[in-house]
């Protein structure tokens, strides 16, 4: 059997096995769906909220207009006690509430610190996030109108209070995510994980549903199995890579920094590293369903490791460094440097090389296990 032989062999394999093709083909298009779908409109706005005045002075009053001028706010009712507010955030009524203490007006007038209480449901972070920011800018607004009542009562120019009130200008411009969404932030990192555990899965069901039992694969060396397995599972991933990198990032409104020759040249060694990968992991087993539950076992444990959801330094660095060996983690950062931060080539140098070295490591690991596992059977 020649190498185009066993590739189109291992392609009508892949085709003729229904869970790989739910794996691979259903997984890669249900997730470029189901996974951005929530975070489509990136800012949460208008969330609902209740507030329970105690003070009901001129100024509480303004502080709950301030609040529901904010674009992240909209303020629904005003109840009359906690309990009543939490019976709404748990029926879905409203997101959070606030809670104006009394003596409100004349503690601040007094200049002493005045603490107001914000309640919801944290489940939801954007949500929660997102109210907090609001009722932040709202109490700061009203925190700047008593001091300019009060530098004014103390007969400083009006001009001069304004300035002093404004002395810092913010003026933030978001570098890598300019709508400051969900989706432009986690949907690169999180799709090439999709494609490295899709990978994994379906070249763990192939093989070890293959080592015992007779047919192709038996009539090659491993040599040519292990070669012939990668560029099918090549064939399958550069169509579905240049889905996720290219029509799904145009469709979702992702940053794109990198030209498409060096995103391939990176994916070249990622996707070559992951079939290696896969095909060594499905020499350690004989039964087609333990590939697919390990892997979904440590797919959260990659996704937290590759340093895009959460700061790596708050990680065990003893588990950032056996991270390393999955191509996922340093694929991903690069992938992020490169395509959605604008990084020089020279910049991902390291973990291009890193995952080249992969390839060689994986390759010679899937060749010795091949080795072991195409035998005569009995």
């Amino acid at each position: 059997m020649s190498l185009l032989q066993l590739i189109w062999a291992e392609l009508k394999a892949i085709l003729a096995d229904k869970t790989i093709v739910i794996t691979v083909f259903g997984g890669v298009l249900f997730y470029s769906i189901l996974y951005p779908l929530p975070y489509l409109h990136q800012v949460p706005t208008e969330q609902q909220l209740v507030v329970i005045d105690h003070d009901r002075s001129s100024l509480s009053r303004q502080l709950i207009r301030h609040a529901d001028a904010s674009p992240k706010i909209s303020v629904i009712a005003e109840l009359g006690s906690i309990d009543e507010a939490k019976r709404w955030i748990e029926t879905g009524r409203a997101h959070g509430l606030l809670v104006i203490p009394a003596n409100f007006r004349r503690d601040l007038l007094l200049g002493k610190g005045v603490t107001l209480s914000y309640g919801g449901d944290a489940s939801y972070f954007l949500i929660y996030s997102a109210v907090a920011e609001g009722l932040i800018s709202a109490g700061l607004d009203a925190g700047q109108n008593i001091q300019r009542l009060g530098m004014l009562a103390q007969g400083d120019n009006a001009k001069a209070v304004e300035q002093s009130l404004n002395v810092v200008k913010l003026n933030s411009i978001p570098a890598f995510n300019p709508s400051l969404g969900y989706t432009p932030y986690i949907v690169p990192g999180l799709f090439l994980l999709i494609l490295h555990q899709t990978l994994l899965i379906g070249t763990g069901i192939l093989g070890a549903s293959q080592w015992r039992a007779q047919g192709y694969w038996q009539q090659v060396s491993p040599l040519k199995l292990v070669c012939g397995r990668i560029a099918a599972f090549m064939l399958v991933y550069s169509l579905l890579s240049s889905y996720y990198v290219g029509y799904c990032y145009y469709w979702y409104d992702v940053s794109l920094q990198a030209s498409i020759g060096r995103v391939a040249l990176l994916m070249l060694p990622f996707l070559l590293a992951t079939s290696a990968a896969g095909i060594a992991f499905s020499s350690l087993f004989t039964r087609r369903d333990l590939p697919t539950q390990v892997l979904l076992l440590i797919s959260m444990p990659i996704l937290f490791v590759s340093g895009f959801v959460w700061p790596t330094a708050l990680i065990p660095e003893p588990v950032v460094a056996i991270s390393q060996i999955v191509p996922a983690v340093p694929g991903i950062m690069a992938m992020l440097e490169l395509n959605q931060m604008g990084a020089s080539w020279q910049s991902i140098m390291p973990q291009w090389l890193q995952l080249w070295a992969m390839v060689a490591v994986f390759f010679a690991l899937a060749y010795w296990g091949v080795s072991k596992r195409l035998k005569p059977v009995s």
